[in-house]
Protein backbone atom coordinates (compact mmCIF):
# COMPACT_ATOMS: atom_id res chain seq x y z
CA UNK A 1 0.00 0.00 0.00
CA UNK A 2 2.68 2.63 0.75
CA UNK A 3 4.42 1.38 -2.31
CA UNK A 4 1.11 1.85 -4.06
CA UNK A 5 1.45 5.32 -2.54
CA UNK A 6 4.82 6.45 -3.54
CA UNK A 7 4.22 5.85 -7.34
CA UNK A 8 0.78 8.00 -7.09
CA UNK A 9 3.39 10.73 -5.62
CA UNK A 10 5.61 10.40 -8.30
CA UNK A 11 3.27 10.49 -10.75
CA UNK A 12 1.90 13.16 -9.32
CA UNK A 13 5.19 15.19 -8.90
CA UNK A 14 5.78 14.37 -12.72
CA UNK A 15 2.49 16.02 -14.03
CA UNK A 16 2.92 19.01 -11.84
CA UNK A 17 6.74 19.69 -13.09
CA UNK A 18 5.53 19.24 -16.62
CA UNK A 19 2.53 21.21 -15.99
CA UNK A 20 4.78 24.51 -14.82
CA UNK A 21 6.26 23.96 -18.44
CA UNK A 22 2.93 24.37 -20.03
CA UNK A 23 2.08 27.25 -17.85
CA UNK A 24 5.70 28.49 -18.23
CA UNK A 25 5.15 28.15 -22.37
CA UNK A 26 1.74 30.23 -21.84
CA UNK A 27 3.74 33.13 -19.70
CA UNK A 28 6.60 33.12 -22.35
CA UNK A 29 3.67 33.64 -25.03
CA UNK A 30 1.73 35.72 -23.45
CA UNK A 31 3.68 38.26 -21.23
CA UNK A 32 4.74 41.01 -24.00
CA UNK A 33 0.68 42.02 -24.33
CA UNK A 34 0.68 43.08 -20.51
CA UNK A 35 4.29 44.70 -20.91
CA UNK A 36 3.98 46.53 -24.07
CA UNK A 37 2.21 49.73 -23.85
CA UNK A 38 3.95 50.36 -20.96
CA UNK A 39 7.50 49.35 -22.46
CA UNK A 40 6.36 51.71 -25.89
CA UNK A 41 6.29 54.56 -23.30
CA UNK A 42 9.52 53.95 -22.39
CA UNK A 43 11.33 53.29 -25.43
CA UNK A 44 9.78 55.99 -27.31
CA UNK A 45 10.88 58.73 -24.46
CA UNK A 46 14.18 57.39 -23.30
CA UNK A 47 15.59 55.18 -26.15
CA UNK A 48 13.90 56.66 -29.29
CA UNK A 49 12.72 53.26 -30.58
CA UNK A 50 10.58 53.32 -33.22
CA UNK A 51 7.78 51.34 -33.86
CA UNK A 52 9.25 48.85 -36.41
CA UNK A 53 12.48 47.90 -33.24
CA UNK A 54 9.24 47.57 -31.27
CA UNK A 55 7.87 45.23 -33.56
CA UNK A 56 11.26 43.44 -33.48
CA UNK A 57 11.29 42.67 -30.05
CA UNK A 58 7.83 41.40 -29.76
CA UNK A 59 8.72 38.95 -32.67
CA UNK A 60 10.99 38.09 -31.04
CA UNK A 61 9.29 35.11 -29.17
CA UNK A 62 8.14 33.47 -31.86
CA UNK A 63 11.69 33.97 -33.83
CA UNK A 64 13.16 31.91 -30.84
CA UNK A 65 10.51 29.46 -30.73
CA UNK A 66 10.85 28.68 -34.38
CA UNK A 67 14.81 28.14 -34.60
CA UNK A 68 14.55 26.09 -31.10
CA UNK A 69 11.79 23.93 -32.91
CA UNK A 70 13.97 22.92 -35.61
CA UNK A 71 16.62 21.44 -33.30
CA UNK A 72 14.88 20.49 -29.85
CA UNK A 73 13.82 16.65 -30.55
CA UNK A 74 17.18 15.94 -32.24
CA UNK A 75 18.66 17.66 -29.50
CA UNK A 76 16.68 16.10 -26.43
CA UNK A 77 17.68 12.51 -28.89
CA UNK A 78 21.09 13.27 -28.14
CA UNK A 79 21.58 14.89 -24.69
CA UNK A 80 18.05 13.27 -23.14
CA UNK A 81 14.80 14.80 -22.49
CA UNK A 82 15.83 15.97 -18.66
CA UNK A 83 18.58 18.06 -19.58
CA UNK A 84 16.49 19.80 -22.50
CA UNK A 85 13.66 20.25 -20.28
CA UNK A 86 16.68 21.60 -17.29
CA UNK A 87 17.92 24.13 -20.59
CA UNK A 88 14.86 25.47 -21.33
CA UNK A 89 14.05 26.18 -17.54
CA UNK A 90 16.89 27.80 -17.49
CA UNK A 91 17.37 30.08 -20.50
CA UNK A 92 13.75 31.43 -19.67
CA UNK A 93 15.25 32.24 -16.41
CA UNK A 94 18.62 33.78 -17.53
CA UNK A 95 16.40 35.76 -20.02
CA UNK A 96 14.22 37.51 -17.32
CA UNK A 97 17.44 39.87 -15.98
CA UNK A 98 18.59 40.61 -19.64
CA UNK A 99 15.36 42.30 -20.32
CA UNK A 100 14.29 43.71 -16.97
CA UNK A 101 17.80 45.45 -16.67
CA UNK A 102 17.89 46.30 -20.17
CA UNK A 103 18.16 50.08 -21.43
CA UNK A 104 18.17 49.65 -24.99
CA UNK A 105 17.44 47.71 -28.06
CA UNK A 106 19.74 44.90 -28.30
CA UNK A 107 19.53 43.62 -24.71
CA UNK A 108 15.66 43.64 -25.15
CA UNK A 109 16.22 41.83 -28.53
CA UNK A 110 18.47 39.05 -27.23
CA UNK A 111 16.60 38.54 -23.59
CA UNK A 112 13.40 37.91 -26.07
CA UNK A 113 15.39 35.63 -28.60
CA UNK A 114 16.17 33.54 -25.35
CA UNK A 115 12.14 33.73 -24.09
CA UNK A 116 11.84 31.96 -27.32
CA UNK A 117 14.20 29.38 -27.58
CA UNK A 118 13.03 28.67 -23.69
CA UNK A 119 8.99 28.53 -25.22
CA UNK A 120 10.55 26.15 -28.20
CA UNK A 121 12.54 23.94 -26.28
CA UNK A 122 9.59 23.40 -23.63
CA UNK A 123 7.10 23.32 -26.08
CA UNK A 124 7.88 20.25 -28.15
CA UNK A 125 10.02 18.62 -24.87
CA UNK A 126 7.83 18.35 -22.26
CA UNK A 127 4.81 16.52 -24.31
CA UNK A 128 7.14 14.20 -25.56
CA UNK A 129 8.65 13.51 -21.98
CA UNK A 130 4.89 12.90 -20.84
CA UNK A 131 4.32 10.86 -23.50
CA UNK A 132 7.09 8.63 -22.82
CA UNK A 133 7.07 8.70 -18.83
CA UNK A 134 3.57 8.36 -17.98
CA UNK A 135 1.62 5.46 -17.78
CA UNK A 136 -1.10 4.14 -20.56
CA UNK A 137 -3.86 5.53 -18.38
CA UNK A 138 -2.57 8.83 -17.74
CA UNK A 139 -1.06 9.92 -21.03
CA UNK A 140 -4.23 12.07 -22.48
CA UNK A 141 -4.63 13.40 -18.83
CA UNK A 142 -1.32 14.51 -19.36
CA UNK A 143 -0.88 16.23 -22.62
CA UNK A 144 -4.11 18.08 -21.41
CA UNK A 145 -2.49 19.14 -18.54
CA UNK A 146 0.18 20.40 -20.64
CA UNK A 147 -2.29 22.32 -22.83
CA UNK A 148 -4.51 23.40 -20.11
CA UNK A 149 -1.90 25.02 -17.96
CA UNK A 150 -0.38 26.44 -21.36
CA UNK A 151 -3.56 28.40 -21.73
CA UNK A 152 -3.58 29.31 -17.80
CA UNK A 153 -0.04 30.88 -18.63
CA UNK A 154 -1.31 33.35 -21.21
CA UNK A 155 -3.96 33.90 -17.95
CA UNK A 156 -1.55 34.45 -15.06
CA UNK A 157 0.08 36.89 -17.66
CA UNK A 158 -2.88 38.74 -18.08
CA UNK A 159 -3.27 39.05 -14.30
CA UNK A 160 -0.05 39.99 -13.54
CA UNK A 161 -0.56 42.98 -16.42
CA UNK A 162 -4.24 44.24 -14.79
CA UNK A 163 -2.16 44.48 -11.38
CA UNK A 164 0.38 46.97 -12.81
CA UNK A 165 -2.03 48.94 -14.93
CA UNK A 166 -3.89 49.61 -11.60
CA UNK A 167 -0.87 50.19 -10.25
CA UNK A 168 0.06 52.83 -13.39
CA UNK A 169 -3.68 54.28 -13.29
CA UNK A 170 -3.18 54.87 -9.56
CA UNK A 171 0.19 57.19 -10.19
CA UNK A 172 -1.74 58.95 -12.74
CA UNK A 173 -4.59 60.10 -10.41
CA UNK A 174 -2.55 60.59 -7.95
CA UNK A 175 0.27 62.88 -9.59
CA UNK A 176 -2.84 64.81 -12.13
CA UNK A 177 -2.12 68.00 -9.87
CA UNK A 178 1.31 68.07 -9.94
CA UNK A 179 3.51 69.73 -12.56
CA UNK A 180 5.68 66.81 -13.15
CA UNK A 181 2.94 64.31 -13.67
CA UNK A 182 4.59 63.41 -16.79
CA UNK A 183 7.80 62.52 -15.45
CA UNK A 184 5.80 60.42 -12.57
CA UNK A 185 3.74 58.71 -14.73
CA UNK A 186 6.87 57.44 -17.05
CA UNK A 187 8.59 56.33 -14.30
CA UNK A 188 5.86 54.27 -13.27
CA UNK A 189 5.21 52.87 -16.80
CA UNK A 190 8.99 52.30 -16.71
CA UNK A 191 8.71 50.31 -13.25
CA UNK A 192 5.50 48.66 -14.13
CA UNK A 193 6.83 46.81 -17.42
CA UNK A 194 9.91 45.32 -15.75
CA UNK A 195 8.27 44.35 -13.01
CA UNK A 196 6.09 42.47 -15.15
CA UNK A 197 8.80 40.54 -16.33
CA UNK A 198 10.27 40.18 -12.95
CA UNK A 199 6.83 38.49 -11.73
CA UNK A 200 7.14 35.59 -14.64
CA UNK A 201 10.46 34.84 -13.45
CA UNK A 202 8.60 32.55 -10.71
CA UNK A 203 7.19 29.89 -12.41
CA UNK A 204 9.96 29.43 -14.56
CA UNK A 205 12.69 29.08 -10.88
CA UNK A 206 10.26 26.28 -10.04
CA UNK A 207 10.30 24.78 -13.24
CA UNK A 208 14.09 24.57 -13.44
CA UNK A 209 14.48 23.55 -10.04
CA UNK A 210 11.87 20.69 -10.44
CA UNK A 211 13.37 19.38 -13.27
CA UNK A 212 16.40 18.39 -11.36
CA UNK A 213 14.34 15.71 -8.99
CA UNK A 214 12.74 14.00 -12.16
CA UNK A 215 13.84 11.19 -13.51
CA UNK A 216 15.27 10.74 -17.35
CA UNK A 217 12.74 8.94 -19.87
CA UNK A 218 12.82 5.50 -19.52
CA UNK A 219 12.42 4.59 -23.39
CA UNK A 220 15.85 7.15 -23.98
CA UNK A 221 17.49 5.76 -21.40
CA UNK A 222 16.73 2.08 -23.14
CA UNK A 223 17.46 3.49 -26.78
CA UNK A 224 20.34 4.14 -25.23
CA UNK A 225 20.80 0.86 -24.10
CA UNK A 226 20.89 1.79 -20.44
CA UNK A 227 17.98 -1.22 -20.21
CA UNK A 228 18.59 -1.58 -16.48
CA UNK A 229 17.98 1.75 -15.42
CA UNK A 230 15.51 2.23 -18.08
CA UNK A 231 13.76 -0.37 -15.37
CA UNK A 232 14.38 1.71 -12.22
CA UNK A 233 12.87 4.47 -13.59
CA UNK A 234 9.84 2.43 -14.73
CA UNK A 235 9.54 0.42 -11.42
CA UNK A 236 9.26 4.65 -9.51
CA UNK A 237 5.73 5.08 -11.45
CA UNK A 238 4.31 1.27 -12.57
CA UNK A 239 4.40 -2.06 -10.88
CA UNK A 240 6.64 -4.99 -11.74
CA UNK A 241 4.31 -6.28 -14.24
CA UNK A 242 3.61 -3.19 -15.95
CA UNK A 243 7.89 -2.08 -16.34
CA UNK A 244 8.08 -5.82 -17.28
CA UNK A 245 5.34 -4.99 -20.12
CA UNK A 246 6.35 -1.69 -21.09
CA UNK A 247 10.35 -3.30 -21.73
CA UNK A 248 9.07 -5.80 -23.96
CA UNK A 249 7.04 -2.98 -25.99
CA UNK A 250 10.65 -0.94 -25.80
CA UNK A 251 12.29 -4.12 -27.63
CA UNK A 252 9.30 -4.78 -29.72
CA UNK A 253 9.14 -1.39 -31.13
CA UNK A 254 13.23 -1.33 -31.59
CA UNK A 255 13.71 -4.51 -33.47
CA UNK A 256 10.71 -3.11 -36.24
CA UNK A 257 12.87 0.12 -36.23
CA UNK A 258 15.20 -1.81 -38.10
CA UNK A 259 16.26 -1.03 -41.47
CA UNK A 260 14.29 -3.47 -44.10
CA UNK A 261 13.10 -3.53 -47.86
CA UNK A 262 9.17 -2.48 -46.45
CA UNK A 263 10.32 0.64 -44.50
CA UNK A 264 10.88 2.54 -47.86
CA UNK A 265 7.35 1.83 -48.83
CA UNK A 266 6.10 2.90 -45.14
CA UNK A 267 8.11 6.62 -45.25
CA UNK A 268 6.41 9.54 -45.13
CA UNK A 269 7.04 10.53 -48.55
CA UNK A 270 5.19 7.35 -50.29
CA UNK A 271 1.88 8.18 -51.65
CA UNK A 272 -0.04 7.31 -49.30
CA UNK A 273 1.27 10.12 -46.67
CA UNK A 274 2.14 12.53 -48.81
CA UNK A 275 -1.24 14.28 -49.42
CA UNK A 276 -2.78 14.24 -45.80
CA UNK A 277 0.17 15.39 -44.95
CA UNK A 278 0.74 18.50 -47.29
CA UNK A 279 -3.04 19.07 -46.42
CA UNK A 280 -1.87 19.04 -42.77
CA UNK A 281 0.70 21.48 -43.15
CA UNK A 282 -1.70 24.04 -45.50
CA UNK A 283 -4.01 24.05 -42.53
CA UNK A 284 -1.51 24.49 -39.62
CA UNK A 285 0.02 27.19 -41.92
CA UNK A 286 -3.54 29.47 -42.69
CA UNK A 287 -4.31 28.79 -39.08
CA UNK A 288 -0.94 30.79 -38.01
CA UNK A 289 -1.86 33.00 -41.55
CA UNK A 290 -4.82 34.44 -39.37
CA UNK A 291 -2.65 36.33 -36.70
CA UNK A 292 -3.47 34.76 -33.29
CA UNK A 293 0.31 35.61 -32.53
CA UNK A 294 0.14 38.86 -33.49
CA UNK A 295 -3.25 39.16 -31.63
CA UNK A 296 -2.17 37.78 -28.38
CA UNK A 297 0.71 40.20 -28.67
CA UNK A 298 -0.75 43.41 -28.90
CA UNK A 299 -4.12 42.38 -27.56
CA UNK A 300 -3.84 45.09 -24.84
CA UNK A 301 -2.68 47.97 -27.36
CA UNK A 302 -5.74 46.44 -29.74
CA UNK A 303 -8.35 47.10 -26.92
CA UNK A 304 -7.08 50.34 -26.08
CA UNK A 305 -7.62 51.25 -29.41
CA UNK A 306 -11.02 49.56 -29.51
CA UNK A 307 -12.07 52.31 -26.92
CA UNK A 308 -11.42 50.68 -23.19
CA UNK A 309 -8.85 53.31 -21.85
CA UNK A 310 -5.76 52.21 -19.08
CA UNK A 311 -6.39 49.41 -16.84
CA UNK A 312 -9.58 48.63 -18.85
CA UNK A 313 -7.87 47.06 -21.53
CA UNK A 314 -5.71 45.16 -19.32
CA UNK A 315 -9.69 43.58 -18.38
CA UNK A 316 -10.54 42.72 -21.76
CA UNK A 317 -7.01 40.89 -22.16
CA UNK A 318 -7.97 38.93 -18.63
CA UNK A 319 -11.56 37.96 -20.20
CA UNK A 320 -10.10 37.04 -23.68
CA UNK A 321 -7.04 34.72 -21.93
CA UNK A 322 -10.03 33.06 -19.64
CA UNK A 323 -12.58 32.47 -22.73
CA UNK A 324 -9.18 30.94 -24.04
CA UNK A 325 -8.39 28.60 -21.23
CA UNK A 326 -12.54 27.75 -20.85
CA UNK A 327 -12.69 27.19 -24.59
CA UNK A 328 -9.28 24.21 -24.06
CA UNK A 329 -11.10 22.93 -21.39
CA UNK A 330 -14.10 22.60 -24.02
CA UNK A 331 -12.09 21.03 -26.09
CA UNK A 332 -10.81 18.04 -24.37
CA UNK A 333 -14.05 17.68 -23.49
CA UNK A 334 -15.28 17.21 -26.97
CA UNK A 335 -12.20 15.97 -28.93
CA UNK A 336 -12.60 12.40 -28.39
CA UNK A 337 -16.53 12.57 -28.03
CA UNK A 338 -16.80 14.52 -31.62
CA UNK A 339 -13.38 13.95 -33.04
CA UNK A 340 -10.56 16.24 -34.18
CA UNK A 341 -12.26 17.22 -37.17
CA UNK A 342 -15.37 18.54 -35.89
CA UNK A 343 -13.17 20.45 -33.34
CA UNK A 344 -11.31 21.95 -36.50
CA UNK A 345 -14.06 22.86 -38.33
CA UNK A 346 -15.74 24.11 -35.55
CA UNK A 347 -12.58 26.71 -34.38
CA UNK A 348 -12.12 27.84 -38.27
CA UNK A 349 -15.27 28.88 -38.70
CA UNK A 350 -15.05 30.79 -35.04
CA UNK A 351 -12.32 32.46 -35.92
CA UNK A 352 -13.62 33.79 -39.22
CA UNK A 353 -16.83 35.14 -37.99
CA UNK A 354 -14.70 36.72 -35.28
CA UNK A 355 -11.94 38.35 -37.50
CA UNK A 356 -14.65 39.68 -39.95
CA UNK A 357 -16.80 41.12 -37.01
CA UNK A 358 -13.48 42.64 -35.48
CA UNK A 359 -12.60 44.07 -38.70
CA UNK A 360 -16.74 45.70 -39.31
CA UNK A 361 -16.18 47.30 -35.95
CA UNK A 362 -12.82 49.04 -36.56
CA UNK A 363 -13.91 49.53 -40.06
CA UNK A 364 -17.44 51.59 -38.73
CA UNK A 365 -15.24 52.81 -35.88
CA UNK A 366 -12.74 54.86 -38.33
CA UNK A 367 -15.23 55.74 -40.77
CA UNK A 368 -14.97 59.65 -39.51
CA UNK A 369 -11.40 59.81 -39.81
CA UNK A 370 -9.64 62.74 -41.62
CA UNK A 371 -6.49 62.54 -43.13
CA UNK A 372 -5.10 65.84 -41.98
CA UNK A 373 -1.27 65.37 -43.59
CA UNK A 374 -1.38 68.22 -45.68
CA UNK A 375 -1.79 70.53 -42.60
CA UNK A 376 0.87 68.49 -40.01
CA UNK A 377 3.13 68.85 -43.42
CA UNK A 378 2.79 72.68 -43.26
CA UNK A 379 4.50 72.18 -39.72
CA UNK A 380 7.85 70.74 -40.87
CA UNK A 381 10.60 72.52 -40.73
CA UNK A 382 14.25 71.43 -41.56
CA UNK A 383 13.45 68.20 -41.98
CA UNK A 384 11.98 67.79 -38.76
CA UNK A 385 8.36 68.03 -36.80
CA UNK A 386 8.36 69.14 -33.53
CA UNK A 387 4.58 70.12 -31.70
CA UNK A 388 5.19 70.78 -28.10
CA UNK A 389 0.93 70.14 -27.48
CA UNK A 390 -1.33 68.03 -29.00
CA UNK A 391 -4.77 68.88 -27.73
CA UNK A 392 -8.19 69.01 -28.81
CA UNK A 393 -7.27 72.96 -29.78
CA UNK A 394 -4.60 71.87 -32.22
CA UNK A 395 -7.14 68.76 -33.87
CA UNK A 396 -9.28 71.02 -34.42
CA UNK A 397 -7.40 73.72 -36.36
CA UNK A 398 -5.80 70.46 -38.25
CA UNK A 399 -9.29 69.49 -39.35
CA UNK A 400 -10.85 73.31 -39.69
CA UNK A 401 -7.93 73.68 -42.42
CA UNK A 402 -8.33 69.98 -44.45
CA UNK A 403 -11.94 70.81 -44.66
CA UNK A 404 -11.83 74.30 -46.01
CA UNK A 405 -14.04 75.57 -43.91
CA UNK A 406 -14.71 76.56 -40.22
CA UNK A 407 -16.73 73.71 -38.29
CA UNK A 408 -19.92 74.32 -36.98
CA UNK A 409 -19.78 75.30 -33.84
CA UNK A 410 -21.88 72.03 -32.68
CA UNK A 411 -18.83 69.86 -34.41
CA UNK A 412 -19.12 66.43 -32.93
CA UNK A 413 -15.34 66.84 -32.85
CA UNK A 414 -15.25 69.51 -30.52
CA UNK A 415 -17.56 67.74 -27.74
CA UNK A 416 -15.95 64.07 -28.14
CA UNK A 417 -12.28 63.19 -27.08
CA UNK A 418 -10.53 63.14 -30.35
CA UNK A 419 -7.13 60.91 -31.36
CA UNK A 420 -4.13 61.33 -34.12
CA UNK A 421 -2.50 58.64 -35.45
CA UNK A 422 0.13 60.19 -37.64
CA UNK A 423 2.78 58.18 -39.99
CA UNK A 424 5.86 59.98 -40.97
CA UNK A 425 8.85 58.68 -43.00
CA UNK A 426 12.54 59.69 -43.97
CA UNK A 427 12.69 57.39 -46.98
CA UNK A 428 12.64 53.70 -46.24
CA UNK A 429 12.34 54.63 -42.49
CA UNK A 430 8.81 54.95 -41.04
CA UNK A 431 7.75 56.21 -37.66
CA UNK A 432 4.22 56.02 -36.20
CA UNK A 433 2.60 58.14 -33.29
CA UNK A 434 -0.45 58.31 -31.66
CA UNK A 435 -2.04 61.01 -29.30
CA UNK A 436 -5.43 61.39 -27.91
CA UNK A 437 -7.09 65.08 -26.68
CA UNK A 438 -8.48 63.46 -23.51
CA UNK A 439 -4.86 63.23 -21.75
CA UNK A 440 -4.72 65.52 -18.82
CA UNK A 441 -2.52 68.70 -19.70
CA UNK A 442 0.61 67.42 -17.91
CA UNK A 443 0.24 63.81 -19.26
CA UNK A 444 0.09 65.22 -23.15
CA UNK A 445 3.66 64.29 -24.72
CA UNK A 446 4.79 66.19 -27.61
CA UNK A 447 6.00 65.16 -31.07
CA UNK A 448 9.15 65.20 -31.78
CA UNK A 449 10.36 63.89 -34.88
CA UNK A 450 13.61 63.88 -35.91
CA UNK A 451 16.42 62.44 -38.57
CA UNK A 452 18.63 61.19 -35.70
CA UNK A 453 16.18 59.35 -33.91
CA UNK A 454 14.03 57.67 -36.59
CA UNK A 455 17.10 56.73 -39.47
CA UNK A 456 19.36 54.25 -37.42
CA UNK A 457 23.00 53.26 -38.08
CA UNK A 458 23.22 50.34 -40.41
CA UNK A 459 23.90 47.16 -38.57
CA UNK A 460 26.23 44.13 -38.98
CA UNK A 461 23.20 41.99 -39.64
CA UNK A 462 21.44 44.69 -42.18
CA UNK A 463 24.99 44.87 -43.99
CA UNK A 464 25.69 41.34 -44.25
CA UNK A 465 22.41 40.70 -45.93
CA UNK A 466 23.07 43.64 -48.78
CA UNK A 467 26.07 41.95 -49.11
CA UNK A 468 24.19 38.76 -50.29
CA UNK A 469 21.85 40.83 -52.80
CA UNK A 470 19.21 40.87 -50.21
CA UNK A 471 17.29 43.65 -48.82
CA UNK A 472 15.30 43.12 -45.44
CA UNK A 473 16.00 45.84 -43.49
CA UNK A 474 16.68 49.68 -44.24
CA UNK A 475 19.16 51.47 -45.88
CA UNK A 476 20.25 54.35 -43.52
CA UNK A 477 22.32 55.82 -46.63
CA UNK A 478 18.58 56.71 -48.26
CA UNK A 479 17.21 57.52 -45.16
CA UNK A 480 20.26 60.10 -44.61
CA UNK A 481 19.42 61.73 -47.95
CA UNK A 482 14.94 61.87 -48.03
CA UNK A 483 12.87 64.60 -46.86
CA UNK A 484 10.31 63.84 -43.85
CA UNK A 485 6.85 63.38 -45.30
CA UNK A 486 3.67 62.94 -43.06
CA UNK A 487 2.54 60.22 -45.05
CA UNK A 488 -1.06 59.95 -42.93
CA UNK A 489 -2.18 62.25 -39.75
CA UNK A 490 -5.48 60.37 -39.56
CA UNK A 491 -7.94 62.37 -36.84
CA UNK A 492 -11.43 60.94 -35.68
CA UNK A 493 -13.18 60.45 -32.46
CA UNK A 494 -12.23 58.12 -30.07
CA UNK A 495 -13.98 54.61 -30.18
CA UNK A 496 -16.54 54.43 -26.89
CA UNK A 497 -16.17 52.06 -24.05
CA UNK A 498 -19.30 50.23 -25.33
CA UNK A 499 -17.35 49.85 -28.53
CA UNK A 500 -14.07 48.26 -27.06
CA UNK A 501 -16.09 45.73 -25.20
CA UNK A 502 -17.78 44.73 -28.29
Amino acid sequence: MQNDTRKLWATRYLLLVAGLGGLLFGIDLGIIAAALPYLESTAAASWHMDAQQLSLVVAAVAIGVMLSSLFAGAASDLFGRRAIMFLSGLLFVVSIPIIALSNGFAPLMIGRVLQGVSGGLAGVVVPLYLAESLPAKNRGRGTAIFQLLLTLGFVVAAMIGLCYAKYVDGVQHATRQLPDAAAQVLIAKNHAWRSIFWASMIPGVFFTVGVLFLSESARWLFRRGKSDAAKAVLLRTRSAEEAALELREMAEIARSARPTARSAADSLLSRKYVLPFVITLIILACTQATGVNSILAYIVNIFNAAGLPGSVGNWGDVAFKVLMCLATVLGMVLVDRKGRKFLLMLGTGGIIVSLVLGGLLFFAAEQGRVNCNAYFQKLVVNDALNVKTVDGQLLQRALTDTRGTRAPRHDRSQQVPMQLTLVCDYGPFTNIQSRRSDEPPQLQLPIAIERSDIVKDDSTVGRAFRNLGLNPFADPAKGRTASLIVRKAMIGPVPSVCHGWL
